[in-house]
């Protein structure tokens, strides 16, 4: 029987490296082709990793706890009489990068991303016909983007094992604090980020969630009716004789400042910019999450629509640059920026055209508690044609999104305000919503994008046709 090498895995176009969590599997463990063989955590989520071969696991080259980059051999599956000693040694042996843990020191040094070893993609162990993994499918994810400020909803900075002498950071005051009894408050980190920005107490809060989960529409209803306001006020504590501190950045954080000079830079950004008028939707909006079993709609989750319906009649905005091509797509598969505590992800919604508000609604939800706790699959991971970065809920009226190459164009959306509106009757109150549209000018030009935008707001502001 053929020995099956078992691979690192490429999950994800940007993964470069992934370490192993746990080894499910022994040596000398029989091993059937679909067997979970081991936990591999990437710079995005934690995924499980399957066997592409059967026969007994005979070796194990990268322990748990250790980093390998992308097509590294880290297992071999064959019989038990089959020689796998040139296999072994081919590898060098194996072993691994022993993992980076973030170890407090006086001066430590930033972490290092691991290079990836060529060719890089493919699936998780292989026959041993080609010993190289074959390549990942062009851009099948995103960006960022919580990004830096100019690429979606950039999270705070990574959390990091201090040194003893060094007092907690003041990052999160009012969900650090969290907890009820002497037991934690069982809270997402998006809610527990809001509830800190906005003064609530997340104590005070029930949940909604999953077995009694605070989660991020708790806490803006709770800053709404006020009925979750703390009454600490937002001051910085004391610390003595720290002046700073160096933290290690994380797998995400490293990923993120190695991609986002290589789409700034080299990208020629323009940026349209548009304001919406939300009163309908809003009303709409709320009549939707008035009937009784049916999912709950965000603003977002209009957005998500409007954009998918105008992607469809503006391919050249649902594009990508190829170098010596425009790659045209017909389906729009969008990314949604999902704030995480040490970074930005994207995980993707895949043919948001062809799904109503109620689907968009239950499956980005989903989408985004499971990139919260690590849980994405591989295929919602990449692919994204178009993305969305939604800070409206940090209360940030408008910014300006990095595009995440090769994808063309990224949407940046601020929040709902209520404003003074001028109309024909006179001076009046309504619900404004800005939108800017980042575009690759390399595939489109500003007429392109602004006529985009313009349907996007058509859409919005009529917004019974996103219910056809």
């Amino acid at each position: 029987m053929a020995v099956t090498k078992v691979v690192m895995p490429k999950l994800s176009e940007q993964m470069e490296t992934g370490k192993i969590i746990k080894w499910l599997k022994n040596e000398g463990d029989r091993i059937q082709s679909g067997d979970i063989l081991a936990e591999v955590e990437t710079d995005k989520a934690d995924v499980e990793m399957e066997a592409f071969g059967s026969g007994v696991l005979r070796k194990i080259l990268v322990p748990a706890g250790n980093k390998a980059p992308v097509g590294t051999l880290i297992g071999v599956i064959a019989e038990p009489g089959d020689d796998i000693a040139a296999v072994v040694s081919r590898a060098g042996g194996g072993g691994g990068a022993p993992a980076a843990e973030a170890k407090a020191a006086p001066a430590p040094q930033p972490a290092q991303p691991a290079k990836a070893a060529a060719p890089a993609g493919g699936p998780a162990a292989m026959s041993d016909r080609p010993a190289a993994v074959p390549p990942m499918p062009r851009r099948e994810d995103h960006a960022a983007r919580t990004p830096p400020p100019s690429r979606g909803p950039e999270a705070p900075p990574a959390s990091a094992r201090t040194a003893p002498a060094a007092p907690a950071q003041p990052a999160e005051p009012a969900a650090a604090a969290a907890s009820l009894g002497g037991a934690r408050v069982k809270a997402s980190p998006l809610a527990r980020k809001i509830a800190a920005q906005s003064g609530v107490d997340l104590k005070l809060i029930q949940g909604s969630g999953p077995g009694g989960r605070v989660v991020r529409r708790d806490v803006e209803a709770a800053a709404t009716s006020g009925g979750g306001a703390a009454a600490r006020p937002l001051v910085a504590p004391s610390v003595p004789g720290v002046e700073f501190e160096d933290k290690p950045m994380s797998q995400i954080r490293a990923l993120i400042a190695k991609r986002m000079p290589l789409s700034k830079a080299p990208v020629p950004h323009f940026y349209v910019t548009s304001e919406i008028a939300m009163d309908r939707a809003w009303s709409l909006r709320e009549e939707l999450n008035a009937l009784e079993g049916q999912p709950k709609i965000s603003v977002n989750d209009f957005v998500i629509r409007a954009c998918a319906v105008a992607l469809l009649h503006h391919s050249g905005v649902n594009a990508s640059f190829q170098g010596e091509s425009i790659r045209v797509f017909h389906r729009a598969h969008v990314g949604i920026a999902v704030a995480l505590d040490d970074g930005l992800i994207t995980p993707v919604l895949r043919d948001a055209h062809a799904k109503g508000l109620a689907q968009i609604a239950v499956e980005a939800r989903d989408l985004a508690e499971r990139a919260r706790h690590r849980k994405l699959r591989a295929p919602e991971m990449s692919g994204a044609t178009f993305s969305i970065s939604n800070l409206g809920m940090l209360d940030v009226t408008e910014f300006s999104a990095i595009i995440n190459p090769p994808e063309g164009a990224i949407l940046a959306v601020g929040s709902v305000r209520m404003v003074p509106v001028v109309t024909e009757d006179g001076l009046g109150v309504g619900r404004r919503m800005m939108l800017t549209l980042s575009c690759d000018h390399r595939v489109m030009d500003g007429a392109m994008g602004a006529r985009f935008l313009q349907d996007v707001k058509r859409l919005l502001e009529e917004p019974l046709r996103l219910l056809v």
